[in-house]
C-alpha cells in the first residue's frame, strides 16, 4: 500500500470517526504536529510495548531494558547535554490501543521518537500514525520485510537473517520434512512465505502448514496432524503466550525433542524461563543475539543489568538486546543531527532517520558485537546465528555466520524494486514512498 500524508490524514480521521469512544482522544488542530527539542530541556521518548496481555512476556522485558538503557545513557551525560525522558504506555496486547497510544505519545507528549511493538500487527497498526506525524519508530525485533518507509529503523533481523540459515541447517542435520506452525497474522504468514523457499532451495519438503489465532492456548488439533504427518522437525513462528503452551503440549503429548524439533524464530530466553527448561531443552532459536555469548560486553551486559533494579525477569534474550541496542542507534543518529545543524531545536523526528544511514553500535557498546544501519532500507547488519536450548534454559551456539549479513526487505520479491532512503525504487525507476 502507498500511503501519501493527505490520504494518511484523510484515512486517519475517518477511522477515528468510525471507532469513536468516551476514552478515545483525539489531536485538536493546535497540536496537529509532533516533536521539537529545546535546549536545558529533556529529551522525550515513547515506550509503546504491551505490559499486559498475551504479548506481555516479551514486551515487559522491551519495556525494562529501555529504561535501563536511558538510565546508562543518562549516567553518562545523556545526549549532547540532554536528559532522556522516556514516556511509559501499556499497549495493552490490543492493536487498538497501539494505535491510540501512538497518537497519544507523539500529538499530546510530543515525543522525539517512538520505541515498540513486537508484533507486525501492531507495527503496521501504529505506521500509518507514525508517517502522517513525519515521526520516527525504532522497532526492535524480528519480522517480514516487503516494507519501504521514511520513518523506521529498525534493529532485528529481517528474514534472509535468520530463517534463511536456520531452514537449511535444520534440514541438512534432521530431515527434509517439515510442519510449518505459527500464529494467525502478518509476520508468520508472511515469513513462511520466505521460508518454503529456503526449503525449496535446501530440498526438503512441507508436509503440513497450520495457523493458531494469536493469544490461543490449544494446540491439540494441530499437534494431531503434526503426528499424522511424522515431519522431521516443526518450524514456528507461534508469539507469546500461545509459543509458551505449543511447547508445553508438545511435550505433554509425548512428542520427542530428539526426533522432531522445533525450530523457532521467537522462543528464546525468556520464554524459555516462563514454561519451564525441560520444555524447551533440545530445541533451536535463529537470533543474532543469545545470553550465553562469551564477549567481554556481552558479559558486562547480562551481569549488570541482571542485578539492575530493571533485571527481575531473570534473564537476558535477543529481543531485549535488539531493543537495548535502539537506544544506542537513536543517541548515535540524535548526535549526528545535533552535529549537522549545530542547534538542537532544529533537529525534527526525520532528520534523526535521514541521518542514521551508517550508524554503528561498535563492540564495547553492543552484546551480539558490531551492527550497522543500512543506509538504503535502514535495517541491521548482523550475524545470524542459531543456537540450541539446554538443560538450564541457556543456548549453546551451534552456527553463527561468519560476515555480517545484509538485510534484504525484498529478498524473495525482487520484481517489488529496491528500497532506497527516498522509497522504494521499482525496476523501471518509478519510486514511491512509504510502502507497507
Amino acid at each position: 500500500m502507498d500511503f501519501t500524508r493527505r490520504k494518511l490524514l484523510k484515512q486517519s480521521s475517518l477511522a477515528a470517526a468510525a471507532i469513536a469512544a468516551p476514552h478515545l482522544w483525539l489531536p485538536t488542530a493546535r497540536e496537529a504536529w509532533g516533536a521539537t527539542l529545546k535546549k536545558g530541556e529533556p529529551i522525550k521518548v515513547g515506550l509503546l510495548f504491551s505490559l499486559t496481555g498475551q504479548l506481555a512476556v516479551p514486551e515487559e522485558d522491551s519495556t525494562l531494558v529501555m529504561q535501563y538503557a536511558i538510565d546508562e545513557i543518562n549516567k553518562n551525560g545523556g545526549i549532547a547535554g540532554h536528559p532522556i525522558q522516556p514516556v511509559i504506555v501499556d499497549a495493552k496486547s490490543d492493536f487498538n490501543v497501539y494505535s491510540e497510544k501512538a497518537k497519544e505519545l507523539i500529538i499530546r507528549e510530543k515525543v522525539i521518537a517512538l520505541f515498540g511493538c513486537y508484533t507486525s500487527a501492531s507495527r503496521k497498526a501504529i505506521l500509518p500514525v507514525v508517517m502522517s506525524q513525519n515521526s520516527l519508530l525504532y522497532y526492535p525485533t524480528c519480522y517480514e520485510g516487503a516494507e519501504c518507509t521514511q520513518n523506521t529503523i529498525c534493529t532485528g533481523p529481517l528474514a534472509n537473517q535468520h530463517s534463511k540459515d536456520l531452514i537449511p541447517y535444520m534440514v541438512k542435520n534432521f530431515g527434509k520434512k517439515v510442519f510449518f506452525v505459527g500464529s494467525n497474522y502478518v509476520w508468520p504468514k508472511e515469513s513462511n512465505k520466505n521460508a518454503k523457499i529456503w526449503l525449496q532451495e535446501a530440498g526438503g519438503e512441507l508436509v503440513g502448514e497450520e495457523y493458531i489465532p494469536l493469544g490461543s492456548s490449544e494446540f491439540g488439533p494441530v499437534l494431531g496432524k503434526i503426528r499424522d504427518a511424522k515431519p522431521n522437525f516443526i518450524f514456528s513462528t507461534v508469539v507469546g503466550a500461545s509459543d509458551i503452551a505449543f511447547h508445553k503440549q508438545f511435550k505433554q503429548e509425548g512428542f520427542k525433542v530428539d526426533s522432531m524439533p522445533i525450530a523457532s524464530l521467537t522462543t528464546g530466553e525468556i520464554e524459555t524461563k516462563a514454561m519451564g527448561a525441560e520444555f524447551g531443552a533440545g530445541h533451536f532459536l535463529s537470533a543474532p543475539y543469545f545470553q550465553s555469548l562469551e564477549n567481554p560486553t556481552n558479559q558486562k551486559f547480562v551481569e549488570n543489568f541482571l542485578k539492575s533494579k530493571y533485571g527481575k525477569n531473570g534473564s537476558t534474550h535477543y529481543n531485549m538486546e535488539e531493543t537495548y541496542l535502539s537506544a544506542y542507534v537513536f543517541k548515535a543518529g540524535l548526535e549526528a543531527a545535533i552535529k549537522k545543524t549545530g542547534n538542537v531545536e532544529e533537529v525534527t523526528s526525520r532528520m534523526i532517520r535521514d541521518v542514521s544511514g551508517g550508524v554503528r553500535v561498535e563492540d564495547d557498546v553492543s552484546p551480539e558485537g558490531l551492527i550497522w544501519i543500512d543506509g538504503d532500507n535502514f535495517n541491521s547488519w548482523l550475524k545470524p546465528k542459531i543456537g540450541q536450548c539446554q538443560a538450564d534454559g541457556s543456548f549453546k551456539i551451534v552456527s553463527e555466520a561468519k560476515e555480517h549479513v545484509a538485510p534484504d526487505p525484498y529478498s524473495i520479491y525482487p520484481n517489488a524494486g529496491k528500497c532506497t532512503a527516498a522509497g522504494l525504487v521499482a525496476p523501471d525507476g518509478k519510486s514511491r514512498k512509504n510502502v507497507i
